[in-house]
């Protein structure tokens, strides 16, 4: 980008906006951008920043199609210059913090959260995201002393009383986190994502005190609340589509279609050793990947992006595309399995400084076992660990999420959804396990949680290395790390039990999802 970062910031802003054909380039590679075609809208940006180089806004959607087109040294500079260019605008410092975030830059997302809080000391959003980024840093002090200063200029600002009080709960100060939750929500704040998130977190204090009946009580108002802020309905119907589209493939697989497909994969292998980390959510992947990360011969990517965005938005793209077939996937040639797999690599390590060598890699994405047909088609050679867990327990543990809401996460809204998503994970494993011609291992949470070494010595040596002793002490290496998984809290600990069986104290409310979940009980040993 030499030659293009004059310090012009005084009004070129302005400049482009009395230009009606440079708003029109500007909006028209804002489109390519949210329809999913970064080369186009590089391209537009590297125009208009070239016209334009003091518009901070345009360096940091640059960064973003650079991002999308994995050019990710110019996303770093096209950030860096955003960055340098917002002076105090704390808006733009925030989605510059974020935007380092996704790229895994974390130092540089710290000093812009910092920087947005500095600029504007009065604004609530800087100084609430500022905090939030601390506490997920492992800087809970510093968070809640960041929370108090905005209360002492904001007293009775419902946002940053809700998150005093999400501080205090993971300080374990419950008590003083419930009333302050029921006194918040007396107060009947006008902010309906307030409401929504005050519900939520007083269910889960209510639980980690022991009053369940209550808390379901609070979580079910959580999420009725929040069904009239976006279209359930249509994100229901979007992950419908692809429900019934995986199942009709999952169908039409054959021990012959894996067999086939590790054939072409040995004749073509990949950069990398590769392990695929999966299961249901909340089953216990990110306490196996700590366990595994902890080791020095294995580098563990926590929920990363790339085959998300490199590899099923290519072969399997959300409904109203054309719905995954068996023909499809039998359609990607070799030459497209090899971009396909460069572009994955690359993605994948985009936060690495150089080439992991002979280290084995995981990809740990429980969000990905349902598509795990796409996975085999590009990685057929890659080993597998699909992690158990009682099903009862991660249906109510799925339904204590409170996650943005997508055609995914929509169906921990209710527990008949919720219990229905556990089912089209699962009917995806048993029916692949079933298929074999690939390498795989099961582990059960409850059995790591007995007997930690054994377990992780079990999976150690199922990637072709030795337990090492550092392994078990996980979390002291887990305390020094960004965690991304939303368990990120609970893997700083050592290992507890009072996970196990956390489902009888909701036997009422499961009662209704009994028989369905019972064929996956006795499938998985979780039979009474």
């Amino acid at each position: 980008m030499t030659g293009t970062t004059q310090d012009e910031p005084g009004d070129d802003l302005a400049k482009l906006q009395r230009q009606p054909q440079a708003v029109a380039a500007w909006q028209a590679a804002q489109q390519h951008l949210v329809h999913g075609r970064p080369a186009a809208a590089l391209n537009g940006y590297r125009n208009l920043v070239k016209q334009f180089p003091g518009v901070a806004a345009l360096w940091m959607e640059l960064g973003l199609a650079a991002a999308g087109e994995l050019d990710f040294d110019l996303a770093r500079q096209a950030s860096h210059r955003a960055a340098e260019l917002a002076g105090a605008d704390s808006n733009l410092l925030i989605s510059i913090g974020q935007q380092y975030h996704r790229l895994r830059r974390l130092q540089e997302a710290s000093a812009c959260f910092t920087q947005a809080a500095a600029s504007d000391p009065e604004s609530v959003h800087a100084s609430l995201s500022l905090a939030a980024w601390l506490e997920r840093d492992r800087q809970p002090g510093r968070a809640l002393e960041c929370v108090e200063d905005c209360l002492r200029r904001h007293p009775q600002d419902a946002r940053a009383l809700y998150f005093r009080a999400f501080l205090w709960h993971r300080a374990g100060r419950n008590g003083e986190a419930e009333t302050a939750l029921r006194d918040l929500l007396k107060s009947n704040p006008a902010d309906p994502n307030v409401k929504i998130s005050a519900n939520h977190l007083l269910g889960v204090v209510l639980d980690a005190t022991g009053q369940y009946a209550e808390a379901m009580r609070f979580l079910r108002e959580s999420k009725m609340l929040a069904r009239p802020l976006t279209d359930i309905a249509s994100l229901e119907r979007t992950y419908d589509k692809m429900s019934a589209a995986r199942r009709q493939l999952l169908a039409a697989l054959t021990p012959e279609t894996i067999r086939r497909w590790r054939e072409e994969a040995d004749a073509a292998p990949g950069p990398h050793p590769l392990a695929f980390l999966g299961g249901p959510p909340r089953s216990g992947t990110t306490l196996v990947e700590q366990v595994l990360g902890a080791h020095q011969q294995i580098l563990v990517f926590d929920e990363p992006e790339a085959f998300a965005l490199e590899v099923l938005n290519t072969v399997a793209p959300m409904p109203p595309a054309r719905p995954l077939t068996l023909k499809s996937l039998h359609g990607v040639t070799a030459s497209v399995r090899a971009n396909l797999t460069r572009r994955y690599f690359k993605s994948l390590l985009r936060q690495m400084e150089q080439e992991p060598g002979g280290m084995r890699l995981v990809d740990k994405n429980p969000s990905l076992t349902p598509s795990l047909p796409v996975w085999l088609r590009l990685f057929p050679a890659s080993k597998i660990i699909i992690t158990l867990r009682d099903p009862r327990d991660i249906v109510i543990s799925c339904y204590f999420q409170s996650l943005t809401l997508t055609a995914v996460n929509a169906n921990f809204l209710s527990l008949v959804r919720t219990a229905r998503f556990y089912s089209d994970c699962m009917d995806a494993w048993l029916r692949l396990r079933d298929l074999g011609g690939f390498d795989w291992m099961e582990t059960r949470y409850e059995d790591f949680v007995n007997n930690l070494e054994a377990g992780g010595r079990r999976l150690t040596e199922f990637l072709g290395l030795p337990w090492h002793e550092s392994q078990a002490r996980y979390y002291e290496s887990a305390r020094q790390k960004f965690v991304f998984a939303p368990t990120y809290h609970d893997v700083t600990q050592p290992v507890y039990r009072r996970a196990l069986r956390r489902w009888e104290h909701y036997a009422e409310a499961l009662a209704p999802l009994q028989s369905a979940l019972a064929p996956y009980c006795l499938a998985f040993g979780y039979a009474d």
